[in-house]
């Protein structure tokens, strides 16, 4: 059975200050957010539950950044949850990580540990914090019979009818995407999802000067490369991914399999398009966020992901100190 498909609810409506039960660490890429989450939630005694559509993968480790070593910190282990949860030749949407989330956040809640979600995949967290509303969609083959000899263009206009825009882009540009897209927007106008629990986020942003930020981005992939991002890439290959489900899994693994095809000259001009394309990335998350805040979530923007800066605010809405050792 599949799942997908996105219903808004009302706007965020910011939190009374003393009633947080979640933090929320946000940020472009290369920004400082694993570090800055993992010193939040070993102080207060938290876990970290990531917001990245890539982690979730098994098998997508250098190129998706998990970086597992930086979840040790003053010789303990902290908890990390939706990292590693399948595989690749799964579907994973983002209703299927609103739902996984909800069952992670209500069993920390069942034990009284503080939630930190780190990550950069906006759509996530919108879809956590703003309860999308979503439902389990079944297949539909009577639907998808009909609409199998139908043109592309008539499958588009026929999902915007139907949804008036789509989050995912992708989805107009793949067929069986599309026509999943438009069988999911069918069945959720006629099915109500169940409620979501009660989230009352703190919700902290890392930023740095541009320069500085393109620089960490350059000198990060530079260290992806050197530590194996190509032979990654080589052994997903190896194991019977596909190249164009390689496209999908984001810009590490779309440009490494275009060099593995000889599409680019050299190491350098792989390293040279691969640190642009980040960086445009970039921008984009950035982009998101600055709308977040148009929409009402209130971010507090901590420079250079600096764990001084963030303790204050940190204290002030959670009611309590952070925990020494």
């Amino acid at each position: 059975m599949k799942f997908d498909v996105i219903r808004v609810a009302a706007y965020y409506s910011p939190m009374v200050q003393d009633s947080v039960n979640l933090v929320v660490i946000l940020g472009p890429t290369a920004s400082g957010k694993t570090r800055l989450g993992v010193r939040v939630a070993h102080a207060y005694g938290g876990e970290i539950v990531s917001a990245d559509s890539r982690q979730v993968y098994r098998g997508l480790d250098i190129g998706a950044g998990k970086d597992l070593a930086e979840y040790d910190i003053d010789g303990a282990r902290v908890p990390y949850h939706l990292i590693d949860i399948c595989d690749l030749d799964e579907e994973f949407s983002v209703f299927a990580y609103q739902q996984r989330f909800y069952t992670v956040f209500e069993d920390l809640a069942a034990r009284n540990v503080l939630p930190v979600v780190v990550g950069g995949t906006g759509l996530y967290i919108e879809a956590v914090l703003k309860d999308y509303r979503m439902v389990e969609v079944p297949e539909n083959p009577e639907l998808r019979a009909a609409l199998a000899s139908k043109p592309m263009e008539d499958l588009a206009a026929r999902l915007l009818e139907l949804k008036g825009r789509v989050h995912n882009v992708s989805d107009l540009r793949d067929r069986d995407r599309l026509i999943r897209a438009i069988e999911i927007a069918e069945f959720s106008q006629a099915h109500e999802p169940p409620p979501a629990p009660d989230i009352r986020p703190l919700i902290l942003g890392t930023r740095w000067p541009r320069q500085e930020l393109r620089r960490r981005l350059r000198e990060r992939l530079a260290v992806r490369l050197a530590h194996g991002l190509i032979e990654e890439v080589e052994g997903l290959l190896a194991k019977g991914t596909a190249w164009d489900k390689l496209d999908f899994l984001g810009l590490e693994y779309r440009y490494v399999a275009s060099f593995l095809r000889g599409e680019m000259r050299s190491r350098t001009e792989l390293f040279d398009k691969l640190a642009i394309a980040i960086g445009q990335f970039a921008k984009r998350q950035e982009t998101w966020f600055r709308r977040m805040e148009r929409r009402g979530f209130t971010i507090h923007w901590i420079d250079r992901a600096d764990f001084r800066a963030a303790s204050p605010i940190l204290e002030h809405a959670l009611g309590k100190p952070i925990r020494e050792g």
